[in-house]
Formats: structure tokens, sequence, C-alpha cells
């Protein structure tokens, strides 16, 4: 295999901008979300015990007062591809895991009244939260700048 530089691939291929970064996505999106749900003046019905249903059944669930559902009134999302106001749908558009959803989205975390206000800031402390490969990244950069200084 023959390296070469950017300048060298350019004439004869396609180089094309790598496309956004799938956690800055992540962040962007549920910035959104917490905003939405910050100005949303209704009340809000969590999922109750959604960690008992079976995983089909979980996936399907929704509310019609769900924070979900406030997301999908949302036309930005929808026109982001949020396809519907599920778990599985959020899971899929938020790039969320199971364990996310389930802080963020059942009752047993918040207990019997909860407004959108309060999810809200769990969403955007979600969104805030720092990931292992950034921080393992950040580690890295400042261990290579003491070790090999300017």
């Amino acid at each position: 295999m023959k390296y070469r530089t950017l300048e060298e691939i350019v004439p004869v291929a396609q180089v094309m901008p790598a496309g956004p970064d799938a956690r800055a996505v992540k962040r962007a999106r549920l910035e959104r979300l917490a905003t939405v749900l910050y100005s949303y003046e209704g009340p809000v019905k969590l999922f109750p015990g959604i960690e008992y249903l079976e995983w089909h059944e979980r996936m399907l669930a929704r509310h019609d007062r769900s924070p979900l559902a406030v997301a999908y009134q949302d036309a930005v999302f929808r026109g982001q591809g949020l396809k519907g106001d599920r778990i599985q749908d959020a899971m899929a558009f938020f790039n969320l895991s199971w364990r996310e959803a389930h802080h963020l989205f059942c009752e047993c975390h918040y207990g019997a009244r909860v407004t959108p206000q309060v999810i809200a800031r769990e969403v955007r402390a979600l969104a805030s939260r720092t990931s292992m490969r950034d921080a393992w990244r950040k580690f890295w950069t400042a261990l290579r700048s003491r070790l090999l200084p300017a």
C-alpha cells in the first residue's frame, strides 16, 4: 500500500468531508429536546414500569402526553427524521441506549408529579455528559503535551 497526501489524492479520487460526529448530533438533538420540553406548558405522563415489559412491548410503548409525544410535535424533529413518539423511535433518533431512555422517560426516576422542566434538566445533563471517548482523548492529549513538549 502506498500512502499519499491529500493533495496527491484529490486529482484522482472523489474526496468528501466527513459527516458530523455522531456524538455532536446526539448532543444537539438532546439540547433541542431539553429546550422543547422546558418551554412546554402542559402536563407530561412518563412511562410506568417499562423495565418490566417484554422487549418488543417496551420498544413500542407510547403515551399521548409523554415527553416523546411533545418531541414528536416539534416540526424540526420530524423534519430531521423522528419517525414517531414510541420508545424505539426516540432511541434511534436521539441515539439513546436503553439505560439512557429508561432514566429519562420512566416514572420510577421522578416520582408521581413531574414537570416537563424537570425532565428537560435531566435531558440537558445527559447532553452535556462527557463520554469515555472524549475523556480518554483529553487525557492522551494532555499526556502527549507533557511528554512531547513543543
